[in-house]
């Protein structure tokens, strides 16, 4: 019975499965996040009995940072992970021109919680900034303001595939000795004059979590030019070991820095590469179910200008994530037109996490702010949603059912 049992799972596994069309409408966020030969490469890793991060680890690490145009890719367990291990890089001892404790890091206000707690975590004081309205990155102007004599990092979030004027805040980091983070966890994929995000700053970091552009379960990478800084990064994601790191040993655990445990397994590696190398196949239909979506809008009878699209910014080859829509109306609840939406099995997600703060955990955490200079993102927070962007290609009775659910914005 048992063996029967596991002969029905090998073949579920390996055999195309025939899927019943359903009549009932749904959209989530991602539908299918795996293909058949992703699934084969996870079960050939679950086989070999390796699970623990190995050779695969390192065929994907290497394999991503010649694929983006990066030195060195270290492969941990979330991109959250590796935002974490940037800011303890840059404030750890054995890093030359570390930054020190209660110095200042700017961020933007849409943000996720793991862009701005590692700040805290690593000693230094988050300084908010403004986003622009048109791409939902930081604005430059606004950045600008917020420099201080204390302001020794920026940190930059590149939004559902888009990215703020980032040569110009290169530059200008550059020039004031400034460390530059990029939190590109949902721009995988993005080029900026031809250069991929994630590869501008001082460290990359990038996510593989699902529904986003390369989705291999959990996951992340981390990517840096310095070879230093890549010698700490890599004693810090495993316990503050030497380990591979050529060091002459004293013992055979040879501890020579702090550090956590935040080693990615072999499974989301092997399933890792596997979607890495088709990324610009899935980048394109997700590119034109975006162009589908709104040109069906903004066809129906229906459509008056309910939306604000989400458009590249200058220079941009995007790589999108999912549709980001402003709403256009004066008065509108959008609780309620959100939840109507969700009802209707079209899965919505706030832009990051909105105006994060007005999140309770800022409060606790006493960090200071003017209400008056992040009008943008409490904008965004306001009148802001998004929607998935499938990798097959949107059916027309789909669209219509869609663009109609959404287009119901009016009766609230």
């Amino acid at each position: 019975m048992k063996h029967s049992k596991n002969k029905k799972l090998l073949n579920q596994l390996f055999q195309e499965k025939k899927i019943r069309k359903s009549s009932r409408f749904k959209y989530p966020l991602l539908s299918n996040g795996y293909d058949k030969i992703d699934l084969i490469e996870a079960a050939k890793t679950l086989l070999s009995r390796n699970l623990t991060m190995g050779k695969k680890t390192q065929e994907f690490e290497k394999y991503f940072a010649k694929k983006i145009g990066a030195k060195y890719a270290l492969m941990v367990n979330s991109g959250s992970s590796a935002i974490l291990l940037a800011f303890f890089c840059l404030t750890n001892v054995l890093k030359k021109n570390k930054v020190e404790k209660g110095s200042e890091c700017i961020v933007p206000a849409i943000c996720w919680s793991t862009t701005l707690w590692p700040i805290l975590q690593s000693g230094l004081k988050p300084v908010f900034a403004d986003v622009d309205i048109n791409n939902f990155c930081i604005d430059y102007s606004s950045l600008i303001k917020k420099v201080s004599k204390k302001t020794k990092v920026i940190i930059l979030v590149n939004v559902l595939g888009n990215s703020p004027e980032i040569n110009k805040i290169r530059s200008f980091a550059k020039k004031r000795k400034i460390y530059l983070i990029e939190d590109n966890c949902e721009s995988l994929g993005s080029k900026y004059n031809n250069k991929y995000l994630g590869t501008f700053g001082d460290f990359g970091t990038f996510s593989f979590y699902y529904s986003h552009q390369v989705t291999a379960g959990e996951g992340g990478m981390i990517t840096c030019s310095s070879k230093n800084d890549y010698k700490i990064l890599k004693s810090l994601r495993a316990h503050g070991w030497d380990r591979e790191l050529k060091i002459q040993k004293i013992k055979g655990f040879n501890f020579i820095n702090q550090g956590f445990n935040l080693r990615p397994l072999e499974i989301s590696a092997s399933i890792g590469i596997k979607q890495f190398k088709r990324l610009n196949k899935m980048m394109k239909i997700r590119s034109q179910n975006r162009n589908m979506i709104i040109k069906t809008l903004k066809n129906s009878k229906n459509w008056s200008n309910q939306f604000n699209f989400f458009n590249p910014t200058k220079n941009l080859k995007p790589s999108w994530f999912g549709l980001p829509l402003m709403i256009n109306k004066k008065k509108f609840n959008k609780k309620k037109y959100l939840k109507f939406l969700n009802k209707n099995n079209i899965e919505t997600r706030p832009i990051i996490s909105g105006n994060f703060t007005n999140q309770p955990s800022v409060k606790i955490h006493k960090i200071k702010f003017n209400k008056k200079e992040l009008l943008n993102s409490q904008e965004i927070e306001e009148k802001g949603f998004f929607i998935g962007l499938p990798t097959d290609l949107l059916e027309s009775n789909k669209l219509i059912k869609l663009t109609k659910y959404l287009l119901s914005v009016d009766n609230f």
